[in-house]
């Protein structure tokens, strides 16, 4: 706009001096070749007319005088600002030659001491030989910018001499001339560095994070049967005779303990778990025989209804088990005497279980958040045990649907899809 305007006073300006110099020439004409009295009138209509052109030429020289100055100066407040940014601003023309950059720039480049008006990336490259593949890499950026004919952004890194990394969220605007042929590049950088030691921070944290759930979730899940193995020591101690069946228990919850501990070993390198069919006949009985001692010792009865007959399901029976003994386990915390009562049905090819306490129930409020990680209305609970099992159950194709009634107790229904051999 300011070289636009200065083209135009320019103009106007020499359109008036050639009209002043015409004017001379015709006044010497006037008086050479014309008669008097002619020539004296004419000469003097000419001169008035000269006066009042130079006239007119002198108001003009103030006026541009004065918006000169104002001009100059308002260049003058935005190349301070320019100059005091704390980004990169650079333009370029349309053949990427570097018009102006901003001292920020110069001294991001070592350009303080280098002449770059007019050179291209690749030419400052030359003179400046530790940021050649910066400025490549420019020229790249550049041409895409170009390409896409509009605003474009996008993340620029490189090192200092001394040894620091910089990253800059870029931005450049590509300008066009009326004909869409290239006309100049706005680029503007932001040095954004700290903020991304910051993200890389904050990502270490979520990790550790993650680590710490993990952790959290594979010792919920071990302190459940390290308890029933610590139950079932304490039966032995008070016994004479061992029991076979509390070794075979025993034996069982040691490899569930092991299986455990073997998956978070192999987390580095998932691994696809082999499904296959098992008879939930053989869970609850399990799951019954793990527990009832635990019962036994709060006063609380176990109500089991137990298939007569076989039922199918397809999936990790190990798994299923831990769903199992992590709802009883909850029944039992959440009472301190009653009935536990544990049913079945099968409705539409899907095995249902239901488990119903006498416990204090859970209010409305929380009731919606059960599931949630780390959320757990145990006083000492890690609040992994249901969000564990919600993925065990899910990832057999079943659901877990609780219902709770403040001081009544609460039902969870687990339900499976039914496998036919």
């Amino acid at each position: 706009m300011m070289e636009k305007m200065n083209h135009m006073i320019k103009h106007t300006f020499y359109n008036k001096i050639m009209i002043l110099m015409a004017l001379f020439v015709i006044q010497f004409i006037v008086l050479l070749f014309i008669d008097k009295p002619w020539n004296v009138i004419t000469a003097f209509l000419v001169t008035i007319a000269g006066v009042t052109v130079l006239a007119h030429l002198l108001i003009k020289g103030k006026t541009f005088l004065a918006e000169h100055r104002k001009l100059l100066e308002e260049e003058n407040q935005l190349s301070t600002l320019l100059h005091s940014l704390p980004d990169f601003v650079c333009f370029k023309d349309g053949q990427g030659r570097w018009l102006k950059v901003n001292q920020f720039g110069r001294k991001l480049y070592n350009l303080e001491r280098i002449d770059y008006v007019g050179k291209t990336d690749r030419e400052l490259g030359e003179l400046v030989p530790f940021f050649k593949d910066a400025f490549d890499y420019c020229v790249d950026s550049d041409e895409q910018s170009w390409k896409a004919e509009k605003v474009t952004r996008c993340e620029e890194g490189f090192y200092l001499p001394n040894g620091e990394y910089k990253t800059f969220d870029v931005i450049k605007v590509p300008l066009f001339h009326s004909n869409q042929t290239r006309r100049g590049l706005v680029i503007i950088g932001r040095d954004i560095s700290q903020q991304k030691i910051a993200e890389e921070m904050l990502l270490r944290k979520e990790k550790l994070s993650v680590v710490g759930e993990l952790a959290a979730g594979i010792a919920h899940e071990i302190r459940n049967p390290l308890t029933s193995i610590k139950g079932f020591i304490q039966l032995l101690e008070e016994n004479e005779h061992v029991s076979e069946n509390y070794l075979n228990v025993m034996s069982s919850e040691m490899d569930r303990i092991n299986q455990i501990v073997g998956e978070l070993l192999i987390l580095s390198k998932p691994q696809m778990r082999e499904y296959q069919v098992f008879d939930m006949n053989e869970v609850l009985h399990y799951v019954i025989k793990v527990m009832e001692h635990e019962a036994i010792l709060k006063g609380i009865t176990l109500n089991v209804q137990v298939p007569s007959s076989s039922i199918h399901v397809f999936g990790d029976k190990n798994q299923c088990v831990q769903v199992f003994i992590n709802i009883i386990k909850n029944a039992i915390e959440s009472m301190e005497e009653g009935e536990i009562r544990v049913n079945w049905n099968i409705l539409n090819e899907k095995f249902i279980i239901s488990i119903q306490d006498q416990g204090v129930g859970i209010p409305p409020d929380r009731l919606k958040r059960l599931g949630e990680p780390f959320f757990t209305l145990k006083e000492k609970g890690m609040g992994l045990g249901l969000t564990i099992s919600q993925k065990i159950i899910e990832d057999h194709k079943g659901s877990i649907l609780i219902e709770s009634e403040v001081d009544k107790g609460t039902k969870v229904e687990v339900t499976l899809p039914v496998k036919h051999k």
